[in-house]
Formats: structure tokens, C-alpha cells, sequence
């Protein structure tokens, strides 16, 4: 591994459109990273507002490629139709991507670190406007940076505690990416962090019974009799990476797929689990504690076999050393 980490740093470009009277403008890339807006944007008083994450990955012939990316495209799409905003199109989305991975060019990690160059679009609601109500403008803004792992040990199992707290009301918005989600969960994660847990465990918002996400991620299950195992909800956000998975355990490892109800009351089902997201691609879990419980899976201390072959297939496609699925990948620069 190399030492990046996970954090902000000041890139040279980044790309900010607006939307007024209807439509989008071209947008430009810009060296300023201060948006000015009007103090009453609605993005700052009723969170209007959603985001997305990204990587573009470098490859071992010299390339650097988006994984799935039109996924994030109609992903944001379905973000600002919930919260009343224009879409953006989808070849806008992936141009202003594209355009900000170029413009940076320089920053994109080499290959063989297992680092990549991180985009965060998002869409925000500015403009004067003091009542509970839509926005009049809106603003889309990429930026990106080099990470690495966005935990400490990539593909090092750790230990996740449940939550009381949920994540999302039953038919809210945890399907899609709105900020209001993610400050949400600060302090539940800071309260099983102080007890030596890298994250919390979500349930169902109706009965606490089910597993629904780990922390910002998503969750997957290994059955003792070879299934993958990942959760359905309408409050849980849609995962690229799940559905990626979902596919490569079919499809490449030939493991019969489900999705459907995990309960945390029968987590003995699942000889290996982990959490999986475009940030933390596959984190193998360890143990799952809930009450005075704590479940340990059977591959302990280690990387459970699925997993680590999910985890090589997913990252040999996504850094070129693996031939991915039809559309699944496509070229930022040669």
C-alpha cells in the first residue's frame, strides 16, 4: 500500500456548473475551491442537497479508467428527483468528470499502490430563499483527490457494533445520497468508536431486527452452504459496488445470490460478512457485536475465502488487470 489516506487536500481544478431559468449552463473548471453563495441557499438551512462518490483508477499500461460510472450518473439523477432538483444528464455528469480527472492528471496516484483519484460530485440549492421550499438555482461541483484505503488497513477485518439510532425513517431518504444521511450518523459512529468499534451497525427503522447498512456502507453475508447473502430495503442506499458484486459472485465465482431479510438475531448463517462501498470497496467484518452479544465469523482474524476472491476479482477489474462485464468500464485518458 501506498501512504495516502483519506483526507481532503487542495487539488489545482474542479469543474462547477449552474443551473437558472430552467436549464443548465455549460460550467467551467476553476482553481477556486470557495463557493459563494447567498447565506439563505436552501443547501445550508434545509439541507437540499446530494452527493456522490467515485474513483478513477490508474492502470499497469500507463491508463486511467472510471468504473461503472453512468451508475453514478443515474444514481444522482435519482437523488434530485426525491429532493425537487434538476438532474443533471448523465453525459454532463461523466464529462465534468472526466474533465476534472484530466485537469488534475498529474495528482492521479500510479498504479500498483492500490490508490486512486477520488470525485465528489454533488448538487447543491443556493439563491435567495427563506421559506420551507425549493431552491430557484442549484449549483453541480466536482472535485477530486488521491486517496488510498478509507480505512486504516485495507482488506484487514474489524469489529462493528449496532446502533439504536437509525439511519433513515421507513420511507425517508436512505435510497438515496442527501447529505442529511451522513450527518445523521456522526454521532452514533462516534459513540461505538469510543467503545473500539470501527463502525455502527444499522437495522430496520420498523423493528430493529434486520441489518440494513454498516455505517456508510453496504452489507454482505457468506451462507455456510455458499450463498452471498446482501440485504433489500427501500431504506438502504443502493451500492454500486453491491450490485457489482452481486453479479461477480454469480457470475464469476458461481455462487447462488439472494437478496432478501438479514436478522441480526441469526448472524450464525453467514460464515463470512463484510461491508462494501465505492469508499471502502470490500472490508472484510470480523465480529458484530448487538447488546451483550458479540458474534465472531469463522474466518476470525482472517480474510474469509469469498471474500477475498470477491475483493481480487472487483479490484482486478477496476484497475485494468481484469477483463471487466460489457460497460462496465470506460477510458478518462489513454
Amino acid at each position: 500500500m501506498g501512504n495516502i489516506g483519506f483526507e481532503y487536500v487542495k487539488t489545482p481544478f474542479r469543474f462547477i456548473a449552474k443551473w437558472k431559468d430552467g436549464e443548465w449552463d455549460k460550467g467551467i473548471l476553476t482553481e477556486d475551491n470557495v463557493l459563494h453563495i447567498n447565506e439563505s441557499s436552501p443547501a445550508l438551512h434545509y439541507g437540499q442537497q446530494c452527493f456522490e462518490g467515485l474513483k478513477a483508477f490508474p492502470t499497469k499500461d500507463g491508463k486511467i479508467q472510471f468504473f461503472r460510472v453512468e451508475k453514478n450518473a443515474r444514481r444522482m439523477q435519482d437523488s434530485c428527483e426525491r429532493l425537487l432538483m434538476p438532474q443533471v444528464p448523465e453525459e454532463m455528469f461523466i464529462d465534468a468528470c472526466r474533465q476534472v480527472v484530466l485537469a488534475n492528471k498529474d495528482l492521479v496516484p500510479k498504479y500498483g499502490n492500490r490508490e486512486t483519484f477520488y470525485l465528489r460530485p454533488f448538487v447543491i440549492g443556493v439563491g435567495e430563499n427563506i421559506g420551507v421550499k425549493s431552491a430557484k438555482e442549484f449549483m453541480f461541483i466536482v472535485f477530486g483527490i488521491p486517496v488510498g484505503s478509507y480505512f486504516a488497513d485495507e482488506l484487514t477485518p474489524v469489529s462493528f457494533k449496532t446502533t439504536e439510532y437509525d439511519r433513515d425513517a421507513p420511507n425517508g431518504l436512505g435510497n438515496v445520497k442527501a447529505g442529511g444521511n451522513y450527518a445523521a450518523s456522526f454521532l452514533p459512529k462516534k459513540e461505538v468508536k469510543e467503545f473500539g468499534y470501527a463502525e455502527c451497525i444499522y437495522l430496520d427503522p420498523t423493528t430493529h431486527t434486520k441489518i440494513e447498512e454498516v455505517g456508510a456502507a453496504n452489507f454482505f453475508g457468506i451462507t455456510h452452504d455458499n450463498k452471498f447473502v446482501t440485504p433489500t430495503s427501500h431504506s438502504i442506499l443502493p451500492s454500486i459496488t453491491k450490485y457489482s458484486l452481486l453479479y461477480l459472485a454469480e457470475h464469476n465465482l458461481g455462487l447462488e445470490v439472494e437478496q432478501r431479510d438479514c436478522l441480526i438475531d441469526n448472524l450464525k448463517e453467514f460464515k463470512e460478512a463484510g461491508a462494501c462501498g465505492t469508499a471502502a470497496v470490500i472490508t472484510p467484518i470480523k465480529s458484530i457485536s448487538h447488546y451483550n452479544n458479540e458474534h465472531v465469523f469463522d474466518s476470525g482474524d482472517g480474510v474469509g475465502e469469498y471474500t477475498r476472491k470477491l475483493y481480487d476479482v472487483l479490484i482486478g477489474i477496476q484497475y485494468g488487470d481484469i477483463e471487466a462485464p460489457k460497460g462496465w468500464i470506460s477510458i478518462v485518458s489513454e
